[in-house]
């Protein structure tokens, strides 16, 4: 498809630069294509009447670190600034990442990293023509991730970053609750949303909550420059679900429930981790799975994710479960009712097109 289709104009006042306080109170677009009243507007708490007894909701525990490091690339007695943006983990001791300005950097260039009084050096070991380095540090495994942890800021999404400056107020805004496991660049933001008191609401619904994993890259805010969808290459992340999880999500969908996704990364790694025939099996490994429309879903029966930006892997994602024309239709009714867009903006829900759509 043409990445055009995807396109649309968001003003600037939509973009969120801070969560609603508390999170819960976030409002929430219900997106039903097939349904005489396709668009609803709803808040985040009334997510446990949305759903039955029985549905499981899915969460990512990845955790956030402070993957944004200011350094000065050492070459001879010459050096220069330079901005890294920490993506995958290679090895215990090496990093893939986005580095500005990237052209100016070689094979072998040493980059100083310092802040606070800690300090952490790289060995640029590779370098790609879209800005991609493989850095190698002087240090390694937990070591290198307590180095990271004093030298790193935390890697606001650039919609953000390029409005206001990180601050100590993003430390705990930018990390959903279900944070657990180190690795990942970017939230997954439609987790931001929960409090203990919606999870208690959910609880005593009867809605289950089950957990997996997708360290979500700097490749998430990339832009599609190709023209047509087919020549986007996907960035790889790191994911796994559990037999445990699986197991679970597998009797859910046995008994009739709704597994619901909450997030694209959530989302992501179960359809990677599903069968052709939509048994989900256990998975631990990379997915660099791109889905658009004409994709058939195996596992999830819907999805609540935040509103994301034009042309967009994450709009065509959307657009694949619900519709085009539908999801076309209900970012243009959020930006004319006021919802806030992206990382720290509202929610949506959506509910999967039963009949394709343009």
């Amino acid at each position: 498809m043409r990445v055009d289709d995807f396109d649309f104009n968001l003003p600037n006042e939509r973009i969120a630069l801070r969560p609603v306080k508390p999170r819960d109170a976030a409002r929430m677009l219900v997106v039903r294509p097939d349904e005489s009243e396709i668009l609803t507007d709803m808040g985040v708490r009334d997510l446990p009447m949305l759903l039955e007894p029985g549905d499981a909701l899915v969460f990512n525990d990845t955790k956030v670190i402070p993957a944004q490091l200011e350094g000065r690339r050492m070459r001879g007695d010459i050096s220069a600034g330079v901005s890294v943006t920490l993506h995958m983990r290679n090895a215990p001791d090496q990093w893939r990442a986005f580095a500005r300005p990237a052209k100016k950097l070689q094979i072998d260039d040493l980059i100083e990293f310092a802040r606070a009084g800690a300090k952490l050096t790289a060995r640029v070991a590779e370098k790609s023509d879209a800005g991609e380095v493989l850095l190698c540090f002087d240090v390694s495994g937990p070591d290198l991730d307590t180095a990271i942890a004093s030298v790193g800021h935390v890697p606001l999404p650039p919609y953000i970053a390029q409005k206001r400056a990180e601050d100590a107020q993003d430390k705990q805004d930018y990390q959903t609750i279900f944070a657990q496991k180190d690795g990942a660049v970017a939230a997954p933001t439609a987790g931001l949303h929960f409090t203990p008191q919606l999870l208690d609401a959910l609880t005593e619904r009867g809605i289950e909550r089950h957990i997996v994993t997708l360290h979500v890259g700097a490749g998430t805010f990339l832009p599609v420059k190709a023209a047509d969808t087919d020549d986007h290459t996907m960035h790889a992340e790191w994911g796994e679900v559990s037999e445990e999880t699986a197991t679970a999500l597998r009797d859910v969908k046995a008994r009739g429930n709704k597994v619901v996704s909450v997030g694209t990364t959530s989302l992501r790694i179960l359809e990677s981790a599903a069968q052709a025939s939509g048994s989900i099996q256990p998975f631990a490994g990379e997915t660099s799975i791109f889905i658009t429309p004409g994709y058939r879903f195996k596992v999830i029966d819907a999805l609540m994710t935040n509103f994301h930006l034009p042309r967009s892997t994450l709009f065509m994602l959307v657009s694949a479960l619900s519709g085009l024309s539908t999801m076309r239709a209900a970012y243009a009714h959020a930006i004319d009712t006021d919802y806030r867009f992206y990382s720290y903006g509202d929610a949506s829900l959506l509910f999967p097109a039963t009949t394709e759509q343009g």
